[in-house]
């Protein structure tokens, strides 16, 4: 069996134990869901700290990690992967994203053209931002996606993006899935409760709560400007850290609800379902949006979602009146509405039927659809095996 091993060699800018989000999550869930006697998997990251070892094995990957910068990563990252194949001769490059990783990939791809090329699309930010930022190498852009063999991309909208940007091979859609650490049962009814105590919960207050990263894309400030048009028994709680946070809390501020925006700041994961937990919504009005882990993290959870449906939300968040031919999954707003969010808060608070089965058919969707197990199992048949058939 050993003797038949495919090698994939990884191209991700971060990866564990540094601050993460759904793109590296997939890879170590696909990954650690793989037998390695059938694919074996190298990576080649950025050493963000030099005290992480420059090699090591993390789950199912080697992780060989390259100094320098964002900027520098790919023309370092493709020398550590030249490096790497005159050793391993790899059957394979993934990149995880465009950009960075994507740069890296592309240069060797143009020097080893018979290494079939792997591509993952799990971008979030607003693709006009994106195509600005590379406006000054936009030809050499491009050809990350033309010189893929094969794109996977987590939501229909980034398949459309791969198409517009002249990508004229096979695309499968193969979502991310919910984390374990969705689920309830591990937190003890004293341990909730000890939490609402913390947070000096009351009977009658509701709980409002997001888990994102503070950046203008996830549209925080705009709950914060809903606040002014809710009572005063709701709060919001403000899971994540980012640039934006200072500028959140002068928002707040500014619109005299700070005593009811309660900034969590940054947690592991892991510890992100204990917030869910004492809430009783969940908000993130995102102005752009890959997919959305923490979506699908808080259908499993059973808790109502408000949000947008730009971007690859559209593929899992129905609404009752905009998707009148599908079961709800949750309350959609358009972006930059503050008050329709503010409208779809008290909407949830008098309907607490419509809710039941509105998060039941929100949790059947997740469970069915965005499970891990199925995500690799589909990884490996209709990408991997791509590469070498």
């Amino acid at each position: 069996m050993a003797e038949n091993r495919k090698k994939i060699l990884i191209f991700s800018l971060v990866y564990y134990p540094n601050p993460i989000g759904g793109a590296e999550v997939a890879i170590k869930e696909i990954t650690d869901r793989i037998d390695p006697k059938d694919i074996e998997f190298h990576m080649v990251t950025l050493r963000f700290d030099s005290n992480l070892p420059k090699i090591e094995k993390i789950g199912n990957v080697g992780v060989h990690r390259v100094g320098g910068n964002k900027l520098s990563f790919p023309f370092l990252a493709f020398l550590k992967a030249r490096q790497l194949h005159k050793k391993n001769k790899y059957d394979a490059i993934w990149a995880m994203m465009a950009a960075y990783a994507g740069f890296a990939a592309l240069f060797f791809k143009l020097t080893h053209p018979k290494v079939p090329y792997l591509l993952t699309l799990q971008e979030g930010d607003p693709i006009d931002y994106i195509k600005k930022k590379v406006r000054f190498v936009y030809p050499l852009f491009r050809m990350i996606f033309t010189k893929a063999d094969v794109i996977q991309v987590i939501s229909n909208f980034l398949g459309d993006w791969a198409r517009r940007m002249g990508f004229n091979g096979p695309i499968e859609f193969i979502p991310n899935g919910f984390s374990k650490e969705s689920f309830f049962d591990k937190y003890s009814v004293e341990e909730v409760e000890e939490l609402k105590k913390k947070f000096g919960k009351k009977k009658d207050d509701v709980y409002l709560v997001t888990v994102s990263r503070l950046v203008h894309k996830n549209a925080v400030d705009d709950v914060i400007r809903a606040m002014q048009f809710l009572p005063a028994n709701i709060y919001f709680i403000v899971v994540g850290g980012g640039p934006d946070e200072e500028m959140l809390k002068n928002l707040a501020k500014d619109f005299g609800v700070a005593k009811r925006v309660k900034f969590i700041g940054q947690v592991d994961r892991t510890e992100t379902a204990k917030y869910r937990k004492i809430s009783d919504i969940f908000i993130r009005p995102s102005r752009s949006e890959g997919m959305g882990n923490s979506f699908i993290s808080t259908m499993v959870a059973k808790l109502p979602i408000i949000t947008t449906q730009e971007g690859g939300i559209a593929d899992f968040l129905f609404d009752a009146r905009r998707n009148p031919d599908k079961p709800t999954t949750g309350w959609a707003v358009d972006k930059d509405s503050p008050e329709q969010i503010a409208e779809a808060v008290k909407d949830i608070l008098t309907h607490p039927e419509q809710v039941k089965k509105v998060v039941e058919n929100a949790y059947n969707l997740a469970v069915r659809d965005y499970n891990w197990d199925f995500i690799a199992k589909d990884m490996r048949k209709k990408v991997f095996s791509k590469a070498w058939e």
